[in-house]
């Protein structure tokens, strides 16, 4: 089945850490953060398609989603629902995990981590990491150039934008970065196994 041709609306819904976790092994579960932030921790068996891959991952997400259920995860629920939301409208029905992985530890299941992997922060920790320091830049250009308060102001304004609309555009700038992009080849050899035989 192509990401377009389903002949039923897809059906978008969420499981929480306790109703995925007895049902893991019959799951294929797409992780979507940065690739640094998957090899800190992940659900056990989880593939890593960061969100801005899901478009090219549409085939071989709608071939896995043909034999066994997609659970969706991210930190914390955000951007596998975004994810979710993004595949239904492809025709590929898929459950976001509820809280993310941060509910999951806090449920009291582990996390795998793949061993040698380069672990970063998570996205959330980046953010306000990045936002705190140029709000405190624009405060000290500020003493010395009044107009450099606006860069303060222009990031308060886009926090209270991000939590409008749900969404964060600092956090899709920062998963461009180096640290959080896949190594070369990594993400074509997932694809591949979700095509063939996700699990």
């Amino acid at each position: 089945m192509s990401p377009t041709s389903a002949t039923a609306p897809a059906t978008a819904g969420a499981l929480t850490a306790e109703q995925a976790a007895p049902r893991l092994d019959g799951l294929t579960v797409i992780d979507v953060r940065t690739p640094a932030e998957y090899a800190s921790g992940h659900l056990p068996g989880a593939h890593n398609v960061p969100l801005d891959q899901l478009p090219r991952a549409l085939p071989a997400l709608s071939a896995a989603a043909g034999r066994r259920e997609l659970l969706v995860v991210c930190a914390s629920g955000v951007r596998s629902a975004q994810a979710v939301r993004d595949l239904a409208g492809h025709g590929i029905a898929a459950a976001t995990l509820t809280g993310g992985t941060a509910g999951w530890l806090r449920a009291g299941h582990a996390l795998e981590r793949s061993p040698g992997e380069r672990t970063a922060w998570s996205m959330e920790r980046q953010v306000r990491f990045t936002a705190g320091s140029l709000v405190l830049a624009g405060l000290a250009a500020g003493q010395l150039r009044p107009a450099a308060r606006l860069l303060s102001a222009g990031v308060a304004g886009g926090l209270v934008l991000s939590a409008v609309t749900d969404t964060c555009t600092l956090a899709k700038l920062l998963a461009r970065l180096p640290h959080n992009r896949a190594r070369p080849g990594r993400l074509a050899a997932t694809l591949d196994t979700l095509s063939r035989h996700a699990g």
